[in-house]
């Protein structure tokens, strides 16, 4: 009998995959079938993302699917970052290249928009964090903008949706990427269109939104036979790639809200999973998030900027004449005098700088703090300080659900970064968990797979999770010395105590 196989297209914002997925005898195995690049591409002083690309990449990795897997596979499912989008027109048109997250026509936006309707009217309807480029604010200011563009709009589609629609012909939306937009209801479930029409904003745009693990329909005809597979079903995953990576989170607590994820790559995405959104005036004062998840949950949240400011200060270091991998540079951050500086990853200048390093000792001078000098020290103060924001937050969570957190799961990228784990852990006063690194391929697998039969419940998800992949475990460390460099980052950051 042959083995079902299930086709997860992963894209981040640095690189894109093909990933086969094989489900048998309760394990899930992942074989990585083709890697491509992804990132921003400046456009006349725009930035964009090249989707025409992408779309040519995915099929080369379909046609390497169907060479390998043939007449296993059933299904195919795509998952990506949040938050960014493709306008279609009359006759399904592409309206231009879709803006990248990054792009600075978002600037101020967030002003704008709350003199506009207040903050707290804002959140009360969306129960969303405040970030500048969430969909909201990109479709305000292209309104301001770009008012024709818009007004020529028939569709919008978030970007799994869209290669979705490439890939069936369906233009619906899932809902875990819906509720990243800050478009969406979180009570009613449906698009917020009395918010919506307040920014001038068409509501005719907004698709149907349907659940995870929705059959889209079938490959169409001309792209099953350009790759081979046949009229294989187009099955919705959990498309938002952090809802994704948070179903495969190996916990035997499913139900229970006493552990907290972080999903760690280029962005942290911290939080617990709840039943209902969390929509206060707590959470808009902590400026947290809630994002839907699969079965009936909600991601309570915050997004942070993860390893970016390592990435960028790689970047950086490389441009210099001096290039190092992760290995490396973990190693010289763990020879780094502990605590010499402390960031917020989160401030506004780390965003988009044109020199990571710079941003950095200009923050520190402005702060008055001795400033990085040495590769090891802007590595290590960069992994520091984003472990003592997971503190920082682990903290608001705790105070919203009224529930103390035992257990940290870390998925994702991050996990790769020992000295990255072991910080979180000393840091949170918390047991870490790290793995597996595939999460958001798992979480995509694994839920075609509950289509198709293959797999039961949230809880047997992640139960197949925990079987197939070896964990690593970190315990506290040198919990004086973290409590000390938290009341002095507390300070820092001028964030009120409760």
């Amino acid at each position: 009998m042959s083995t079902p196989c299930y086709l997860a297209v992963d894209l981040g914002a640095a690189s894109g995959r093909v990933i086969a997925g094989v489900v048998e005898d309760g394990h899930v195995r992942l074989e990585e079938l083709h890697r491509f690049p992804n990132g921003a591409v400046n456009v006349a002083g725009t930035l964009r993302w090249n989707v025409l690309s992408l779309w040519s990449e995915i099929q080369a990795g379909l046609a390497k699917a169907a060479e390998q897997f043939r007449d296993d596979v059933v299904s195919v499912g795509v998952d990506t970052w949040g938050v960014d989008y493709v306008l279609l027109g009359q006759q399904d048109e592409l309206l231009g290249f879709p803006y990248h997250y990054r792009d600075s026509r978002t600037d101020h936006i967030i002003e704008f928009a709350v003199n506009h309707v207040p903050r707290h009217k804002i959140f009360a309807q969306t129960g969303l964090q405040f970030l500048p480029f969430n969909t909201l604010f990109q479709l305000i200011a292209m309104r301001r903008a770009s008012p024709g563009l818009l007004d020529s709009a028939q569709r919008l589609l978030m970007m799994p949706d869209f290669f979705h629609w490439l890939l069936s012909g369906s233009q619906v939306m899932e809902f875990t990427n819906a509720t990243t937009t800050q478009c969406l209801d979180p009570h009613s479930g449906n698009w917020a269109e009395g918010l919506l029409r307040k920014f001038d904003i068409p509501t005719h745009i907004f698709p149907e939104i349907v659940s995870t693990g929705t059959k889209l329909g079938s490959l169409r005809g001309e792209v099953a036979q350009q790759t081979g597979l046949g009229r294989i079903e187009v099955v919705a995953p959990a498309t938002h790639d952090t809802g994704a990576a948070v179903t495969a989170v190996p916990t035997l607590h499913t139900g229970a809200p006493n552990w907290a994820y972080i999903s760690s790559g280029t962005w942290s995405l911290m939080g617990v999973e709840v039943s209902q959104a969390i929509v206060n005036d707590r959470a808009l004062e902590l400026n947290v998030t809630n994002e839907g998840g699969i079965d009936g949950t909600y991601r309570l949240l915050k997004n942070i900027a993860g390893l970016w400011a390592v990435q960028e200060c790689q970047r950086s270091f490389a441009k210099r004449g001096k290039s190092f991998d992760f290995d490396e540079l973990q190693n010289l951050a763990r020879d780094a005098k502990p605590f010499r500086c402390l960031i917020d990853p989160d401030d506004s200048s780390f965003l988009a700088p044109d020199d990571m390093p710079t941003a950095i000792v200009a923050w520190c001078d402005g702060s008055g703090q001795a400033a990085p000098q040495t590769e090891g020290e802007f590595i290590r103060a960069s992994l520091e300080s984003l472990a003592l924001k997971y503190r920082m937050v682990l903290s608001w969570l705790e105070e919203l659900t009224g529930v103390t957190t035992e257990v940290i799961h870390i998925v994702g990228g991050g996990t790769k970064n020992e000295l990255l784990c072991q910080f979180t852990a000393d840091a949170c006063r918390r047991p870490v968990v790290a793995g597996p690194v595939e999460a958001t391929a798992l979480g995509n697998v694994l839920v075609q797979a509950r289509t198709a039969g293959s797999a039961g419940s949230l809880s047997d998800i992640r139960e197949i999770v925990a079987r197939s992949f070896e964990l690593k475990h970190y315990q506290p460390a040198n919990t004086a010395d973290w409590d000390a460099a938290y009341r002095r980052y507390h300070d820092l950051l001028s964030v009120p105590r409760r």
